[in-house]
């Protein structure tokens, strides 16, 4: 196993060599952890990113809607096996009446996704369909859901689907009787001990909060690309150091219990396109145990490994749109996670 100062080494190479502005956290039984921040968090103000610095994850937010929705399905509040129009009622009518909850969280719910990423152009393109400070809660976000046909039968197939963890959780709040980021905090973050994650509005100017950048150098921001108020499928900002508390709360069986935290890394999919298989919330390695959740947006990137069998976990956060990538590649490479 490559030593503290060798994967130091990698980080710190491929951090000159691709310009990357973000965190870097690695952890491993027997070894001390490896955190580092490079880049600067507010570049018109000369900010720089900190172990400490708070990032958007984007797509990484399915993780904690898979949690959050999981967590129903404990305490009795939702099945696995409900199905989504009984908490939709009139709404959406596009969405098959047997697409559940289950299906939902597989990514096999067959629904039409009004965010398609088979289809999008460039990632940094202005795709929202409205304008992004009309997008301030998950009720909110009905009228961008609605009008897309249903391409499956439920549970025919695998096909990624933003609009389907955005239905997650809107059938979170109505079941629960509570809002999403309410939620995610009460059933999540709180039981996790996550002190630095939530959802935090896009014209909020939290100190702590890494800008993100459309390209690795220059001012333009991501704040007319994304909603000003995520939801289920993006928006949650967190740190390298929540990361990893979230990480062993969930498989030390504190968020879900033990039954249902293996039930989400059971493989339900291939996914050859993303050469990988997929789970409930998460993402698996096509031939070992290793688990990764990833997310990647506008000004934001992320990615996070976990492999059960060293008990090895590498955390990228980043403020730029592709920033993660050269160096969780280098990572993986370095720790036999490939």
């Amino acid at each position: 196993m490559a030593d503290r100062s060798d994967i130091a080494a990698v980080v710190e190479r491929t951090a000159r060599s691709s310009s990357f502005s973000g965190v870097v956290r690695v952890d491993r039984p027997d070894a001390d952890t490896i955190a580092l921040a490079f880049g600067l968090a507010d570049r018109r103000h000369g900010i720089t990113n900190t172990v400490a610095t708070r990032f958007g994850i984007a797509s990484g937010t399915k993780w904690w809607t898979a949690l959050t929705t999981v967590a129903l399905v404990a305490d009795g509040t939702i099945g696995l096996d409900t199905p989504a129009r009984t908490l939709l009622g009139p709404d959406l009518p596009l969405i098959d009446d047997a697409v559940t909850v289950g299906h939902l969280l597989a990514h096999r719910s067959g629904i039409g996704d009004y965010l398609d990423e088979a289809v999008l152009g460039d990632i940094d393109d202005h795709v929202m369909p409205v304008p992004v400070h009309q997008l301030s809660s998950t009720e909110s976000y009905l009228p961008i859901l609605d009008g897309y046909p249903q391409r499956e039968r439920p549970g025919e197939r695998f096909r990624y689907n933003n609009s389907g963890y955005v239905v997650l959780a809107l059938l979170a709040e109505r079941a629960a009787g509570v809002r999403f980021e309410q939620l995610v905090h009460d059933r999540v973050c709180a039981p996790a001990g996550l002190t630095s994650t939530g959802f935090v509005r896009g014209d909020e100017l939290a100190s702590d909060l890494a800008v993100g950048y459309l390209t690795p150098d220059g001012l333009r921001s991501n704040v007319l690309h994304l909603p000003v108020l995520g939801s289920g499928d993006g928006g949650l900002t967190t740190t390298a150091d929540d990361v990893h508390r979230l990480w062993s709360a969930w498989l030390g069986g504190t968020v879900v219990p033990p039954d249902l935290r293996d039930l989400m890394m059971e493989p339900r999919s291939e996914a050859p396109e993303q050469a990988m298989r997929h789970g409930l919330g998460c993402w698996l390695h096509p031939t070992t145990p290793t688990v990764s959740l990833e997310g990647m947006d506008a000004g934001v990137s992320f990615r996070t490994v976990h492999d059960p069998v060293s008990g090895t976990t590498h955390t990228v956060l980043a403020n730029t749109s592709s920033g993660t990538w050269p160096m969780t590649r280098a990572l993986d490479e370095a720790l036999g996670l490939s």
